[in-house]
């Protein structure tokens, strides 16, 4: 028998996770609703092929421009609940990559990603440890990398890569100001796409009465080429809390996804869904499952 208190909680948990999935996906399709139309592609893409686009948007220094709409929904698992709850980031990322050097041998990147999180709130005192769950605007990043202008064979680029306490509210947010080295080394081949991105930050200032933070991310990519502008593979991050205990500093995860590039009109989009899956994340709270559903218009870049 459940007592009328647990059952309450019961059904005020599922009413919450029902708000927390018509929230999250009105957000995206609004987003996606809204960025559609300003997908006017280059002349350059309109001669290519669709494989060819779908190759150059794997290359983090590709010189194509995109507007990037990603979104993680996130399962976590751990002793400070009982079960799981979700979670989840959008992320808009505007791609705008500006040739320099001389001819245009190098591309320069930044890359700054606006995030809309979702996040439990966690409350020892409730039956299954969350009260709910709280939305709003998160830490922005930027990410700089500079590197050779190629299609084909090793690309590398080396930068920074910043955090900005802007969360709107402080569960989804730091606190900090953060800021580290990034770096990447692609091997963009036929069908083969391998590589990393690597970005570590260090907290320098803001709020004191916020933890330090000193965390690495390390993204790997590997996805095999298909027919017809398809591919499969997978890029999950393996993150590392530095200042955390053991137990609670590496999520370790592995996936699997595909992607497919069309055309809507006269732009090229390209679309992908994974599923990760961490065989380590921390033992007190931590993602266990990701969905990733990621969206990418090209846009008419005037460099090009």
């Amino acid at each position: 028998m459940i007592n009328g208190s647990a059952a309450v909680h019961k059904r005020r948990r599922w009413a919450i996770k029902k708000e927390f999935w018509v929230i999250n996906r009105t957000i995206l399709f609004l987003c996606l609703f809204l960025l559609m139309p300003i997908g006017v592609s280059s002349g350059e893409t309109e001669e290519q092929d669709l494989d060819e686009i779908s190759r150059k948007l794997d290359n983090p220094l590709t010189s194509l421009w995109s507007l990037i709409l990603e979104d993680k929904i996130r399962l976590l698992y751990g002793e400070a609940i009982e079960g799981y709850t979700p979670s989840n980031t959008l992320f808009f990322q505007p791609g705008l990559p500006i040739p320099v050097g001389e001819e245009g041998g190098k591309v320069l990147t930044i890359r700054p990603v606006f995030p809309v999180v979702t996040s439990p709130i966690l409350d020892p005192s409730v039956p299954d440890g969350v009260a709910g769950h709280e939305t709003g605007f998160g830490d922005i990043q930027i990410l700089s990398l500079i590197g050779p202008n190629r299609v084909d064979g090793i690309v590398w680029g080396i930068g920074a890569t910043f955090k900005f306490p802007t969360a709107s509210k402080d569960i989804l947010g730091s606190g900090k100001y953060q800021t580290g080295p990034a770096a990447m080394l692609f091997k963009l081949g036929r069908p083969w796409i391998i590589g990393t991105l690597v970005q570590h930050w260090w907290s320098y200032a803001g709020d004191d009465d916020r933890a330090e933070t000193s965390r690495t991310d390390i993204q790997y990519i590997i996805r095999h080429s298909l027919p017809n502008a398809w591919s499969i593979g997978m890029g999950p991050t393996i993150s590392v809390e530095w200042d955390e205990d053991e137990g609670e500093r590496w999520t370790v995860p592995v996936g699997l996804g595909v992607t497919k590039t069309v055309r809507f009109g006269d732009t090229p989009v390209k679309l992908r869904a994974e599923v990760h899956y961490a065989l380590v994340y921390p033992e007190t709270l931590g993602t266990r499952w990701t969905f990733l559903f990621r969206i990418a218009p090209v846009i008419k870049s005037p460099f090009i």
